[in-house]
């Protein structure tokens, strides 16, 4: 597999994040894939907060590596596209197939890997797409055929981007409290991740779909999507939680604001033997333990993006549920304007920003 569905150029355009509130557009060399890697065209490649907050305004480090977590790469780790080339040794995809990324690329031998949470993987080897190896803001990206599942045909590069991470991490973290018909499910903080995980819980079936934004902007997008069966501002949760629950608190509760009021606020409308779960990054947890927690029976689970297998399924659901994950997204830019595009999506856009190749969106 190492065919060409398109001739090449020798250069193309690529963002990098200097780390002071700017994003640069600069000419790049076009790669070549090596064995087991695979050259896509860009379709979509999302902007997420984890780049705003890491990367963007200054270049921060996190627990488990030795300084600054971006190495100055092509930035963007939410891509999707086109294989145009396969290298040496592929084989599941080739040149024409369309394929999500998923964001990081470990050792593929620990434990982690192999259930294919390479997110977790603490090999030296390990790379994340857009912080420590090229990403998805250029028109071109290099990555190894076993970060790739298949883009389903009924869904867009833009569907595949938002699924690269903040639907695939909204999807895990409502897989871990088993959103059903059961019981509703309260979502906390409406930034994109808070969009998909109302999205996803409804394809889910959870009786109703409750969001708790304090920006008004943010809740009458989140509105528009008629996806939320009640929304509030933080003071008007408790009132419309119980009343949308009859009183009772949400079955199934997922905080995506990454905040210390936001997640107290979800233990605090959880419902007895309720389950929270939290996947919104930074931030402290602080609750009363007692009435809060211990009265009310409650399971908490912490959940860090999704594994592969399950990005794979998920793209298969939003296809069996009719859900086009690209309804959430408010803004859309070109690589030329990524400098505006960042601007935007660290200044409250009302939903996802992304940067889009003309008509491969």
């Amino acid at each position: 597999m190492n065919a060409t569905t398109e001739p090449l150029p020798d250069t193309m355009p690529g963002v990098r994040l200097p780390g002071d509130s700017t994003a640069v557009v600069d000419t790049l060399p076009v790669p070549e894939p090596g064995p087991g890697q695979v050259l896509l065209r860009v379709g979509a490649s999302g902007i997420c907060g984890s780049d705003i907050g890491f990367i963007y305004h200054e270049h921060k480090t996190h627990r488990g590596v030795d300084g600054p977590a971006y190495r100055g790469v092509v930035a963007g780790h939410e891509p999707s596209g086109t294989v145009v080339q396969a290298g040496p040794g592929c084989r599941r995809f080739g040149a024409g197939d369309r394929v999500i990324v998923y964001h990081i690329a470990g050792c593929g031998l620990c434990d982690n890997c192999r259930r294919g949470f390479m997110i977790s993987c603490t090999d030296p080897s390990r790379a994340a797409y857009g912080w420590q190896r090229d990403g998805g803001h250029a028109r071109y990206l290099l990555a190894d055929e076993s970060t790739c599942v298949p883009l389903p045909d009924e869904l867009s590069f833009v569907d595949g981007a938002l699924i690269a991470c903040g639907f695939g991490t909204a999807y895990e973290g409502l897989r871990r409290i088993a959103v059903n018909g059961d019981g509703d499910l309260l979502v906390v903080g409406l930034g994109p991740v808070g969009l998909a995980a109302g999205m996803i819980g409804r394809g889910m079936g959870a009786a109703r779909v409750i969001g708790v934004e304090p920006s008004q902007v943010r809740r009458d997008w989140a509105d528009g999507l008629g996806v939320f069966d009640a929304l509030a501002s933080p003071e008007e949760a408790a009132e419309t939680v119980g009343r949308a629950t009859g009183g009772r608190g949400a079955a199934t509760v997922i905080d995506c604001s990454g905040s210390r009021p936001g997640r107290s606020l979800a233990l605090e409308n959880a419902a007895e033997w309720g389950r929270v779960s939290l996947v919104g990054e930074g931030g402290t947890l602080e609750t009363e333990v007692s009435d809060t927690l211990l009265h009310k029976q409650l399971t908490l689970y912490a959940s860090w993006v999704t594994s592969l297998p399950a990005m794979a399924e998920l793209a298969q659901n939003l296809v069996r549920w009719g859900l086009s994950p690209e309804r959430v997204v408010s803004d859309r830019f070109a690589l030329a304007d990524a400098d505006e595009a960042y601007r935007l999506a660290a200044g409250g856009s009302r939903g996802k920003v992304v940067l889009v190749d003309g008509d491969r969106s």
